[in-house]
């Protein structure tokens, strides 16, 4: 059997699903098959994510293909693996149609676990780990799936070694109900029932409009005998009423315009960590108390722990987003949630916090340039996955300040407070979250 050497690289998507699938299907399987983290996704002269699971699988003798067992099977995983490939899996249009596709799925191809699971899996795991409890939510069919996968006991080993965390933990205590009301049903009459009671109204209806007329023909009598015998001047036929005017209709109030998401809607303050410990049931987690200028502090649970020190969180003054309706992480409830910006070269290149700008103060109104005269929400609507629909905007300028960039006119909205801009202080292009 010939011997194969395959280098990946974490960096991409196809890159952390052929280490994902290989080291799953075919390590143990492919006599000489070597995997090698390298600079790109390669397997001899195949650099394709299909071709190369389509090459190993042969190698394999079919035994294990990852593709599936039917040709429709198949068919379906090369399309989720070409995909991967090629797609931009931190995008919020593109997971949403990923989420439209799985809604009604439990694998992705067929109704077996496929290299499409694994690929689907290693290509969102950076996007699941760092997403906060909200933005899950407006993801929960792929949120689904991703907790799924890792929780398969034939993927734990190729976890362990190949993603950091190797388990993401998902609260999925805390995801709120959807009411589903029944329709009701209007109850039709019988038509046995209906015909008769029509047919018992006939008779009362005739009399009535057989007396309305006599009434009337009386009342014109009466009124012109008493005209011919020179009755009282201004008397009027009887059974004449005086006509009403026609009301006039007031028009209909228009109906009230929602706004589009903004980023005047997230509520920004500077906040300051008065104390900080790590998670009791999560080393990757902290737990802060943060005083944003209310009567007691908030407490904040923020996954940092990778990137910053105990000593560097103490004392820390950054901004917060208050806003954000409250999530329960591994049994702590959250109340904010701290404003990092991350390297354009992901979390690998480094997290750090948006500092204010000096002498800020905890409490102090953090805004944007161009909307300093509009208030936040007190509470940002989950459904409406406000802060999801501004979040890509969040970045930090060539100077390395904080702004919100409107994608559609590119105008620029710096973030700041009365005291001067917000920035980063190190990273170009960062982005916010």
């Amino acid at each position: 059997m010939a011997s194969y050497s395959l280098s990946f690289t974490r960096q991409t998507p196809a890159g952390r699903a052929a280490a994902l699938i290989s080291d799953v299907y075919w390590t143990q399987h492919v006599q000489g098959l070597t995997v090698t983290e390298g600079e790109k996704l390669a397997l001899g002269d195949v650099t394709s994510l299909v071709e190369i699971t389509e090459k190993l699988s042969d190698a394999a003798g079919k035994t294990n293909d990852a593709l599936g067992a039917s040709e429709q099977q198949r068919k379906e995983a090369r399309e989720w693996l070409a995909q991967v490939e090629q797609g931009s899996w931190n995008d919020h249009q593109q997971l949403k149609a990923v989420d439209d596709k799985l809604t009604s799925k439990t694998f992705a191809a067929g109704d077996s676990l496929t290299a499409a699971d694994l690929g689907v899996f290693a290509a969102v795991h950076p996007y699941i780990a760092e997403a906060s409890h909200s933005t899950l939510l407006s993801h929960p069919a792929l949120t689904r799936h991703f907790g799924h996968i890792q929780s398969l006991p034939q993927l734990s080993a190729a976890l362990s070694h190949l993603f950091v965390p190797a388990h993401v933990q998902i609260d999925v205590d805390n995801v709120p109900l959807v009411e589903i009301k029944p329709d009701v049903k209007v109850k039709k009459p019988k038509p046995e029932a209906g015909a008769a009671a029509a047919a018992a109204e006939t008779p009362v209806k005739q009399a009535n409009v057989a007396k309305a007329v006599s009434d009337k023909k009386k009342g014109e009598q009466k009124g012109e005998a008493a005209a011919a015998a020179g009755g009282v001047e201004g008397a009027k036929p009887e059974g004449k009423k005086k006509e009403k005017a026609p009301k006039e209709k007031k028009p209909a109030a228009p109906a009230p315009v929602a706004e589009a998401p903004a980023p005047w809607m997230v509520d920004l303050r500077v906040g300051k960590i008065v104390d900080v410990k790590v998670h009791p049931d999560a080393d990757s987690l902290y737990v802060e108390q943060i005083d944003v200028g209310e009567a007691e502090p908030r407490t904040v649970v923020s996954g940092l722990v990778k990137y910053k020190t105990l000593d560097e969180m103490r004392n820390a003054t950054l901004i917060a987003v208050c806003n954000l309706k409250p999530a329960s992480m591994r049994g702590v409830k959250s109340f904010a949630m701290v404003l990092c910006a991350t390297s354009p070269d992901g979390k690998d290149g480094g997290v750090e916090f948006v500092d204010p700008p000096a002498g800020s103060q905890p409490g102090d109104r953090v805004y944007f340039e161009g909307f300093q005269d509009k208030t936040a929400l007190e509470l940002l609507n989950p459904k409406k996955k406000i802060f999801e629909a501004v979040q890509p905007g969040f970045t930090t300028l060539e100077t390395r300040e904080a702004a919100w960039v409107d994608k559609e006119s590119g105008k620029v909205h710096k973030i700041v407070t009365d005291k001067g801009v917000c920035k980063a202080p190190n990273f170009v292009g960062a982005s916010l979250s």
